[in-house]
């Protein structure tokens, strides 16, 4: 398994009238914990693409504990529970400032060849970073 952490701070834009954090942007800060993941790895998502392989979501779930609000730092926690093949699962937790957790939910996505728009396995220099933590 491997696990991950960064912080992003709540925007005025990101809240509803209440100040709370709209529901729709958790799939945002999904986005984000996801990505500074794979850099935290040392995998830039970027050079995949540019490879030729993307990753869009195949599927998201979320479960909203307690609203997140504005201006307050949060803190996005990832885990890459399996090792991925055709697929990867990415598994979230949103704390707030308090450390109450606040969001909780997974993504899975799946590793597309983007010339021919079909499913491929995972890139091999993805697999490099992470086989030391699935061994």
């Amino acid at each position: 398994m491997f696990e991950a952490q960064t912080t992003t701070r709540v925007r005025y834009s990101e809240t509803d009238q209440m100040g709370y954090v709209y529901y729709g942007n958790y799939a945002m800060y999904y986005e984000i914990g996801r990505v500074e993941t794979l850099r935290q790895l040392g995998f830039s998502y970027n050079e995949m693409e540019n490879a030729g392989v993307m990753m869009p979501v195949l599927n998201m779930n979320t479960n909203y504990h307690l609203p997140g609000r504005y201006d307050e730092l949060l803190t996005i926690k990832v885990k890459i529970p399996s090792f991925p093949k055709a697929r990867i699962l990415f598994q979230y937790e949103i704390f707030n400032e308090k450390d109450q957790l606040i969001n909780s939910g997974e993504t899975t996505l799946v590793f597309i060849n983007m010339k021919s728009n079909r499913p491929c396995r995972v890139p091999n220099e993805l697999v490099e970073f992470l086989e030391p933590y699935f061994s």
